[in-house]
C-alpha cells in the first residue's frame, strides 16, 4: 500500500485556504451589517480539520507518484464541497445538507446551478461565497488540467504536457512554478474585469463577484435575472469578452508571456472555438429571424450573449431562450456537449477531442477508399499515436454513456424528458441552467427531489475532473498498486 501522506497533507492545506478564506464573506457580513456565526463556525471547523490533516501527514521527502496524483484530484474537490457547504447549512437560508452541498458542489465545480429561490434577497456574505467557491474551482482545474491531469493521461488531456518529465516522484516542483504563474494571470484576469464592471454600472460588490464567475466561467450571479438584471450593454460585452479569456487554454498565456507572440493565431483549438462561435451566432441569428415567423425579433446581441456562455458552460443568462423554438434548444444542448478550450476553467467534452474524433473518422474514411494507403494523424504539428486516441475516444464514449445513465436516474426520480435530459447535460458539461419551465433560464433546481440533487452533484465532479480521474478509484487494481 502506498504512502497517502502527501495527498492528506495537501488536502490539509486546501482545507486551511478554504477556511481563510471565509475571512472575506466574514467580512462582508460586518460590511452589510449581516454578522452571525455561520461563516465564523464554518471557518473554524474547516481550519481546524485542515490543521489536523496537516500536522498529522508531515513528511520531509514529499512525492506525488500517480496513483497519488488520482487520488488528490479526486479528494480535493470532494473536501472542498463538504466543508465549503457548512456556511449554507449554518445560514439564516435554512438549507437542508442535501441543498447545501449541492450549492457548494454546483460552486466549486464551477457548475452555475442553484437552488436559492430568491438571491436578490439572499446575504450578501452567501453571494460573495459562492463567488468565491466558483473562483477556487476555476483556477483550481487549471492547475490540475495543466500540471496533474497530462500525466494521469486523462482522456488525451497529456496534449497540455508542458514537459517532458514523465509521471515520476517529480510531479510537485514542476507544479508549484506553473501554480504561481497561473495565479498571476488569473488574478490579472479577474481584476481588469472587475474594473471594467465597475466603470460600466455595476456596483462595487457586483463588480467583484461577477468578475469572479465570469473569468471561472461559473455563472454564479447575484440576481435571480442573471446578467440580465442589469440590462446593459456594456455589460453584456465586458462579459462576453472576459468569459472568452477565461475560455482561452491557460498555457496558451504562459507560452505567449515566455515569448511566443503568435500563439492566440496559430494553436488549433483557439481557432476552432472561434470559428464554432461565430458560425453558432449566425446559425441561429438567421433562424430565429427569418426561419420561424413565431419567434418575435431577436438581437444579434442577445444571441451572441447566450451561444457564448453555453459553448462556455458558464451559465449566465440574458433571456429566456427557451421560447427560441426546438432546434435551438437543440443547438444549445450540442454547444453543451462540445464545451470550451482544454486548459481553461471550461468543462464538456473540450474542443481538441472533437477535433481529433473529426481526423480520426476522415482517416478511417480514406482507409476504406485506399486500404493499403498509410495516413498519419497529426493535431497541431503532433503526431496522434494510437495510445493517445484510444485515450480520446474512450473519453468521448464514457461520456455520453454516462449522461444516458445520469438522465435515465433522472427519470426514475419522477421528472420529465426535457428536464431529466437537460439536467443531465448541464451538471455533465458544468454549464448551470437546464431546458424547460422547472430548471430552465427562469427556474432552478430547488424543486427537484433529494434524488435528483445527489445524482446531478455526482454529475458535476464527474464532469469536472474529467470522468476517469473519479472513475478510477472504484478498480480493485487501483488500490492494490
Amino acid at each position: 500500500m502506498s504512502n497517502y501522506k502527501t495527498v492528506f497533507f495537501i488536502l490539509g492545506i486546501l482545507q486551511i485556504i478554504l477556511g481563510v478564506s471565509m475571512i472575506f464573506p466574514i467580512i462582508t457580513q460586518f460590511i452589510f451589517d449581516e454578522l452571525d456565526s455561520s461563516f465564523i463556525s464554518a471557518s473554524i471547523i474547516t481550519i481546524t480539520f485542515g490543521t489536523l490533516f496537516l500536522l498529522s501527514n508531515l513528511e520531509n521527502d514529499k512525492k506525488l507518484n500517480l496513483q497519488h496524483a488520482f487520488l488528490l484530484t479526486a479528494l480535493s474537490w470532494l473536501s472542498v464541497a463538504i466543508f465549503g457547504s457548512l456556511p449554507f447549512i449554518f445560514s439564516e437560508l435554512n438549507l437542508s445538507v442535501t441543498d447545501s452541498f449541492f450549492e457548494s458542489m454546483s460552486g466549486i465545480t464551477t457548475t452555475g446551478s442553484t437552488i436559492i429561490t430568491d438571491l436578490n434577497s439572499a446575504p450578501k456574505a452567501i453571494l460573495i461565497w459562492r463567488a468565491i467557491l466558483q473562483w477556487l474551482g476555476g483556477i483550481g482545474i487549471i492547475v490540475m488540467a495543466i500540471t496533474l491531469m497530462p500525466i494521469m493521461n486523462v482522456g488525451g488531456m497529456q496534449l497540455l504536457k508542458v514537459s517532458t518529465s514523465d509521471a515520476s516522484e517529480k510531479i510537485l516542483p514542476k507544479t508549484k512554478e506553473i501554480t504561481i504563474r497561473i495565479i498571476i494571470i488569473y488574478l490579472a484576469l479577474t481584476a481588469v474585469c472587475s474594473f471594467f464592471y465597475k466603470i460600466f454600472g455595476m456596483k462595487f460588490f457586483d463588480s467583484l463577484t461577477h468578475s469572479m464567475t465570469t473569468i471561472a466561467t461559473g455563472g454564479f450571479s447575484n440576481y435571480n435575472n442573471s446578467i440580465g438584471h442589469f440590462d446593459n450593454v456594456k455589460i453584456e460585452i465586458t462579459s462576453m469578452i472576459f468569459i472568452i479569456l477565461g475560455s482561452i487554454p491557460f498555457i496558451s498565456y504562459i507560452k505567449y508571456l515566455s515569448g511566443n507572440k503568435k500563439i492566440f493565431y496559430t494553436d488549433s483549438q483557439i481557432k476552432s472555438f472561434f470559428k464554432i462561435i461565430f458560425f453558432s451566432i449566425i446559425i441561429l441569428f438567421l433562424y430565429l429571424n427569418f426561419a420561424d415567423s413565431n419567434i418575435a425579433s431577436i438581437s444579434l446581441r442577445s444571441v451572441s450573449f447566450n451561444v457564448i456562455s453555453i459553448l462556455t458552460g458558464t451559465g449566465y443568462v440574458t433571456t429566456n431562450f427557451d421560447s427560441w423554438g426546438n432546434f435551438t434548444l437543440i443547438y444549445f444542448l450540442i454547444l453543451m456537449f462540445i464545451g470550451g478550450c482544454a486548459g481553461s476553467t471550461t468543462c464538456g467534452i473540450k474542443i481538441f477531442r472533437v477535433q481529433i474524433l473529426y481526423l480520426f473518422l476522415k482517416n478511417q474514411l480514406r482507409r476504406m477508399i485506399y486500404p493499403r494507403g498509410v495516413f498519419v494523424i497529426k493535431y497541431d504539428n503532433n503526431i496522434v499515436n494510437d495510445k493517445f486516441m484510444a485515450s480520446i475516444i474512450s473519453f468521448i464514449y464514457l461520456y455520453i454513456i454516462i449522461f444516458f445513465i445520469i438522465a435515465a436516474l433522472l427519470s426514475l426520480s419522477g421528472l420529465d424528458f426535457t428536464t431529466s435530459i437537460s439536467g443531465a447535460a448541464t451538471s455533465i458539461s458544468n454549464v448551470g441552467p437546464g431546458l424547460g419551465e422547472l430548471i430552465g433560464p427562469n427556474g432552478n433546481f430547488s424543486l427537484l427531489p433529494d434524488f435528483s440533487k445527489w445524482v446531478l452533484s455526482l454529475g458535476m465532479i464527474l464532469g469536472r475532473l474529467e470522468l476517469f480521474a473519479i472513475l478510477v478509484l472504484i478498480l480493485p487494481s487501483f488500490w492494490q498498486k
